[in-house]
């Protein structure tokens, strides 16, 4: 208005007004406006605002596009999409309502330019969405992480506009003091006092613990240190420990702060405590998030050379980034942390574990014999049982053995009675069960990671749980993708919320080529006898998902009493033991899509109303026995036309296989350390079997000498693993008419000599994995007609002593994954290939001699 010129709607978008706050974008607006230095602050202070926040609307309108335009056009990371499109959506109101958006602008310049950076680098990630390949895990898992810290950032950004729109309704009400500190305490989420609290007048099983976290906390390289494990177990009580030990207070002095946070909290009321009840400065309040840093970080470097220890109690996943901004480079300063998640990308973890034996019993009879002479009513191994079924859980322990305090034998054996008919420790003691639920109850803003969770009581007790197993139920319940992008996201949420193990084969990132069936998930009893029980809080027969454990051969009661009855679970598992004999009764659940057979006996049949399974998807029987089992029925399999997915595990096949080569629509055939025999030869002939065959995995089937060449018939076949089968020694030379071949995995056929020359007509390919190939002695020529070929795994190959010429031609190469020998044969085609990385990994000499040995 000034000038009376019109301004280019060019300069209010450019992007440098939305990445820099300096000096020179100052200068650069007012030059591009024709704004003297004369022009009075206020007005010059109002047009650049307005060009700002013309800005930042753009960018916020354009995030939205990107989210909705990555959405339709892939599928890898649509979850986490969905999530960002939902925080966007969440905060526009609050951003645009009520002159929302000038109060954004008016936060301090340097907080104002982180979250105008994070937007406009946020668009940049998320329209590479669907550039990340499929093929290449690691870069997924990377992507994904970065999607997450930019709804976290979103998130945390605006918590203050959220906390003062509740700050402001609670102004508006006529409330006394107290009720507001009431309500204000609950939305911070702390104890009323930071001060340490006070010790336990028992504590047991932690000493060993507590020697190791000292130890760690010690450590010069130390900054952040998490303690953490599932709740009831201890963390808080080691914490306390720490802070009040001897040696650690004459390193600390009197500065030891203690601060309890819940999931409901913000930076700005974890430093005003901070200040309140450490550092004794009354009546502090603080604006934004950024000033509370800031002032703290003021404040700790004036103590000079003092060592500082502040201890955040209980923090949930949603304040991890509260841990990161308190992060100071101060020497001497270091924070431990209390959690039932694990945040690997902050500092150390020690993961705490469960009671032994002898701690658990010692805990028990604490709680439940004050005096000792009380026991002698109890019987040792009545005790023992007790302490049994509670499973190394402190919380538990304790809980259990005060509601026995003065009870009689009777009492004890009537809650035992109870467990062995089936009873929860849930049902017995609710307090055992809110407490771990609470982590479960975390999940409600990712409802199928809660599912998936759920899912886990599917699988036996103390047993380890495949990956890929999971992956195949996961991606039918749920519509995931069937590149297990998705799969992966919700283990690795389960694993970082300590609800559950995941216990990766191969721990160089560069080797995460995809969960396959070497990585696998453990699970404590107690949260798998939680998952359980929060799945059967429905009547049988409206449950979503139904677990039956048989014993020997005793039927539930409500299964032979209501064989009439259909029940309408989509994910039914069937338990059973050595001693069942293939009784079965007729059970009615048409809507069954996943079904899981966990079996011990050396011989089983299917139950003949599986036929009936009109909708099931997929199909996974593993034996739990010593030797393979005995599988029969398998005829059964034909009639059920819609399954997707089959995966037989530890089991000894037939030729009545032949059935399941007959199945249509099956996309995936998994056979995990199966007895082969010459079950294959006769089955895969017809090129009419297998028709939509997607992926075929042979894993660890110790009798396999020979792939059937009517293997090559499968010409739907995108992924073909063939690994850890010791007696291979060649491939079928008509491999080369799997056109469609995106993924060949051969590692750990230690007996394989040489591969097909027809693998050149692999044009498809992307993935090849030859590790540990030992027998191997050179590659064809043709390798280098893989033209399409990205990732070459080849560590452990030690008879190869050149490289074709070849494989200069592989231009589109990016990784190469080997050891240090053969690394120096592919440095001389490094100018040849100049996207190549040729990644090195340490031999393990151990597993390459129980390889040759298997």
């Amino acid at each position: 208005k000034s000038t009376g010129r019109s301004v280019p709607p060019s300069l209010y978008l450019r992007r440098n007004l939305t990445l820099a706050f300096s000096d020179e974008t100052y200068k650069t607006l007012a030059n591009g406006l024709q704004i003297t230095k004369s022009i009075n602050s206020k007005v010059f202070e109002m047009v650049t605002k307005n060009v700002y926040e013309v800005a930042l609307q753009t960018i916020l309108m354009e995030l939205l596009k990107a989210v909705a335009s990555q959405t339709k056009r892939t599928a890898k990371f649509r979850t986490l999409l969905k999530r960002i499109d939902k925080t966007l959506r969440n905060i526009e109101p609050v951003l645009y309502a009520n002159g929302r958006l000038s109060r954004v602008l008016d936060r301090p310049e340097k907080e104002t330019k982180m979250f105008v950076f994070y937007l406009e680098n946020g668009k940049e990630l998320i329209l590479k969405c669907s550039s990340i390949k499929c093929w290449n895990v690691y870069k997924k898992f990377v992507h994904a992480n970065k999607l997450i810290r930019l709804d976290h950032e979103l998130l945390r950004f605006f918590q203050v506009e959220l906390q003062d729109n509740l700050s402001a309704r609670f102004r508006s009400l006529d409330l006394g003091g107290e009720v507001v500190s009431s309500i204000t305490n609950q939305a911070g989420g702390f104890s009323n006092s930071c001060i340490v609290p006070g010790l336990p007048d028992v504590i047991v099983g932690l000493d060993s613990h507590f020697k190791e976290v000292k130890r760690m906390l010690l450590k010069d390289d130390i900054r952040v240190l998490t303690i953490s494990a599932p709740g009831g177990c201890g963390k808080t009580t080691l914490a306390k420990m720490l802070c009040h030990d001897n040696e650690i207070k004459g390193i600390f002095g009197d500065n030891i702060f203690y601060v309890t946070v819940s999931r409901t909290t913000s930076l700005k009321t974890v430093v005003q405590k901070l200040f309140t009840h450490h550092l004794n400065v009354n009546n502090c309040e603080f604006l934004t998030d950024e000033e509370a840093k800031n002032e703290l970080e003021k404040m700790m470097r004036q103590m000079g050379s003092q060592n500082i220890l502040l201890v955040l109690d209980d923090v949930w996943s949603e304040s991890e980034s509260i841990i990161q901004d308190l992060k100071f480079s101060i020497p001497g300063y270091t924070i431990l942390v209390t959690s039932r998640f694990v945040f690997s990308r902050i500092g150390s973890t020690y993961e705490l574990g469960l009671l032994n034996d002898e701690d658990a019993r010692t805990l028990l009879c604490h709680s439940a014999f004050p005096c000792n002479e009380e026991q002698i009513n109890v019987p040792d191994d009545l005790v023992s049982k007790m302490v049994k079924c509670c499973k190394g859980f402190p919380l538990a322990l304790t809980v259990i053995g005060a509601s026995l305090r003065n009870q009689d034998m009777l009492k004890w054996k009537t809650t035992l009675q109870k467990w062995s008919e089936g009873q929860s420790i849930f049902d017995l003691n609710n307090q055992i069960l809110l407490s771990l639920q609470a982590s479960v109850d975390a999940l409600e803003d990712l409802p199928i990671a809660r599912e998936c969770f759920l899912d886990l009581g599917a699988f036996p007790e103390d047993e380890k749980i495949s990956a890929s197993a999971l992956m195949d139920v996961w991606v039918e319940l749920y519509n995931l993708d069937k590149e297990g992008m998705y799969t992966s996201e919700y283990l690795l949420e389960l694993s970082s919320r300590n609800l559950l193990s995941l216990n990766l084969a191969r721990k160089d990132a560069s080797e995460l080529e995809g969960y396959c069936n070497e990585h696998y998930v453990t699970q404590h009893d107690m949260l798998r006898e939680l998952a359980i029980h929060l799945s059967s809080q429905e009547p049988i027969a409206q449950r979503k998902r139904l677990f039956i454990e048989i014993h020997g051969n005793v039927i539930p009661t409500w299964w032979t009493e209501e064989t009439t009855q259909p029940i309408d679970t989509r994910f039914l598992s069937i338990s059973t033991d050595e001693k069942f004999s293939s009784v079965w009764y007729d059970l009615k659940a048409p809507q069954v899509e996943a079904l899981v057979l966990n079996i011990r006996s050396k011989k089983y049949t299917l139950p003949h109303f599986i036929k009936k399974f009109n909708e099931l998807k997929v199909l996974n029987i593993t034996s739990y026995g010593i030797y393979p089992t005995e599988l029969h029925g398998l005829s059964l399999i034909s009639i059920v036309t819609n399954l997707r997915r089959m995966r037989l595990e530890h089991i000894s096949l037939s030729p009545s296989i032949q059935s399941v080569f007959e199945l249509k629509n099956l996309e995936k055939l998994s056979l995990i350390m199966c007895e082969i025999g010459n079950a294959l030869e006769s089955c895969i002939v017809d090129p009419t079997m297998l028709p939509n065959l997607i992926e075929f995995e042979i894993e660890s089937c110790y009798d396999l000498k020979e792939v059937p060449a009517g293997l090559c018939n499968l010409l739907r076949l995108e992924k073909l693993s063939i690994t850890n089968c010791h007696e291979v020694n060649a491939l079928p030379e008509g491999l080369g008419s799997l056109l469609k071949l995106e993924m060949l995995r051969l590692n750990s056929c230690t007996r394989l000599s040489k591969l097909p020359e027809s693998i050149g007509k692999l044009h498809c390919l992307v993935f090849l994995d030859i590790s540990d190939c030992l027998s191997l002695d050179s590659l064809p020529d043709q390798i280098g007609d893989l033209r399409g070929l990205r990732v070459l795994k080849m560590s452990g190959c030690h008879g190869l002593e050149e490289l074709p010429d070849s494989v200069a031609n592989l231009t589109l190469l990016e990784d190469v994954i080997c050891d240090e020998e053969t690394s120096y044969l592919w440095s001389s085609y490094e100018s040849d290939l100049c996207d190549l990385k040729i990644n090195v990994v340490e031999e393990d000499r151990f597993a390459n001699f129980m390889k040759i040995v298997g």
